[in-house]
């Protein structure tokens, strides 16, 4: 994009936060944001400044959850996660404009390196995949223990610095665009990347850690193979997919993958998350131990298989569009094992880029108990059969015939009327404080115990974050927290609350769900009253 494009290019010369940041050259710009190099004059140092477009800046109640998660993620350190510096608004233009100020990585977004190494061996070496994909879960691994899920894990929002570290990026900002989801539809725009949703995404339903581990499953089919699980021509119908199609194994398109990977992999994208790995630190240890299990050797693409590529997938928001163009791929070159490839990439523009983005859309489906914690066999070689894949070129990827297309949306789009109004239902608030367990605890198969070093300080509660409304506190977040320490902080505030218990048997028995209000929601003191869903241990029925 050249430097007077529509939205970021003309902020270039500019400078935000009363002259603070300095904006230099546009690094990226995309459907939601903009990402220009800038320089800090207070600190006398380089930072990247992402500037949320005007049409976003409208939304106030996005601002406001922008505001919030960015706090959040200004929290996480860790080597692998880009640092966030500073976030606020300013106008530009009569408009206000959202931003956030990062940590400036000097180096290229995941899909650029993907894109190299598909063009020299026809897909990423599958020991260089593990090795980044384990980083990416070391990122993962932080955030989730703070209760914060990613929710757009894609190439896209991963750099590779110029000495080959891993940093994701861009966390907290799906969430926050939730906030602006009723509105910001109506100007055509929709909400997550199609290509790499979670079922529970696809379906609208509420997401935990193990959304993510989905996400990085669809990033570590591509990484190895070149090429994406499901592609179609709509973001409904590569939503649908998700939901009802089973991908084929990656083997199936790279031969020198080991049955090991295969494995991996589909227990990362299967459907049920209670079949998925349970954390990210699970899913990292078991990439590691397989990047360890196997002689490296060049990637083998069958021939004829497409590839995919590896940076035309992004941002959180975006008007739909068709799936990305096919890269370069197929030329086979001898390959060295090095855990991140050539010493001296080609150059390419560098920061992640926000890309084109995605979808969401609900529709039911049943999920069943959790069947064992080991990895599971790989997918059977033969792609399964379904309305989408019927008359498709090759497996569960690729273009479906638009008959099968049409059909399948239409499937989903009468469904989502139920699954909205199902949530509109539920957000209306016609959950029943006093309802009875829906199961009594006990120790039956399945059954995963407390975590009890899981806890919240009781000054969270004592001393609660003030709101912008002087007279309103933010509602902590009690989400994956033993509930004993839960009920310490409340009882130390005099707060009220109603507990509720659900099966689940992923992060076992007496750990805090759900909450309503949810957390951050600006409340009165003297008026709260809390409901919280509490954990069995026990498999979901």
């Amino acid at each position: 994009m050249s430097q007077d494009g529509a939205h970021g290019g003309r902020y270039t010369g500019r400078s935000l936060a009363g002259g603070r940041y300095q904006l230099r050259d546009l690094l990226g710009e995309g459907g939601m944001a903009s990402v220009h190099l800038a320089y800090d004059a207070t600190l006398d140092r380089q930072v990247a400044v992402k500037t949320l477009h005007t049409e976003l800046g409208r939304e106030q109640s996005f601002r406001e959850r922008f505001r919030r998660e960015a706090q959040a993620v200004a929290k996480l350190t860790h080597t692998n996660i880009v640092s966030v510096f500073d976030t606020g608004e300013d106008e530009l233009d009569g408009s206000t404009m959202p931003y956030i100020v990062m940590e400036y990585i000097e180096g290229r977004p995941l899909g650029s390196v993907l894109d190299q190494d598909v063009a020299q061996f026809g897909a990423m070496p599958t020991d260089k995949a593990l090795k980044i994909t384990a980083d990416v879960l070391a990122a993962l691994e932080i955030s989730h223990e703070m209760g914060l899920v990613h929710r757009d894990i894609k190439p896209g929002n991963v750099m590779m610095t110029k000495r080959n570290v891993v940093k994701v990026m861009d966390f907290g900002i799906a969430r926050a665009m939730q906030s602006g989801v009723t509105s910001m539809t109506q100007t055509g725009m929709v909400v997550g990347t199609p290509q790499y949703l979670s079922p529970e995404q696809a379906l609208g339903r509420g997401v935990d850690a193990r959304s993510d581990l989905y996400s990085v499953g669809i990033m570590l089919f591509q990484l190895v193979t070149g090429r994406l699980p499901f592609e179609a021509d709509s973001p409904l119908a590569i939503a649908y997919a998700h939901v009802q199609e089973e991908p084929v194994a990656p083997s199936s398109i790279n031969r020198s993958l080991p049955p090991a990977v295969d494995a991996l992999v589909a227990r990362a994208l299967k459907k049920n998350p209670n079949e998925r790995f349970p954390t990210a630190e699970a899913m990292r240890d078991e990439c590691l131990r397989v990047a360890q299990s196997f002689q490296a050797s060049a990637p083998s693409i069958v021939p004829g298989s497409p590839s995919a590529a590896g940076s035309g997938v992004g941002s959180a928001v975006f008007p739909p569009v068709g799936t990305p163009a096919p890269g370069v791929g197929g030329v086979q070159q001898p390959y060295t094992p090095n855990p991140y490839g050539p010493a001296t990439p080609a150059p390419t523009p560098g920061y992640g880029y926000p890309q084109p983005a995605g979808y969401q859309t609900p529709a039911p489906a049943a999920y069943s108990p959790q069947q064992g914690s080991s990895t599971p066999p790989p997918y059977n070689l033969s792609p399964q059969t379904s309305p989408m894949s019927a008359g498709s070129n090759g497996g569960g990827g690729g273009r479906r015939n638009n008959k099968s297309v049409i059909i399948g949306a239409i499937v989903v789009a009468l469904l989502a009327i139920g699954g909205l109004i199902t949530a509109l239902t539920l957000n209306g608030g016609d959950k029943d404080p006093e309802a009875k367990p829906t199961q009594s605890v006990g120790a039956g198969a399945g059954h995963k115990g407390p975590d009890t070093t899981k806890k919240i300080d009781k000054e969270d509660c004592t001393e609660p974050t003030e709101g912008q409304d002087p007279e309103k506190i933010q509602v902590p977040n009690f989400r994956y927290k033993n509930i004993d320490s839960v009920k310490a902080c409340l009882q130390a505030a005099g707060w009220n609350y109603n507990e509720k218990q659900v099966n689940e048997n992923t992060y076992g028995q007496d750990t805090v769900m759900e909450q309503w209000p949810e957390p951050d929601t600006e409340v009165r003191e003297d008026e709260l009253n809390l409901t919280l869903e509490v954990s069995t241990g026990n498999p979901a029925q």
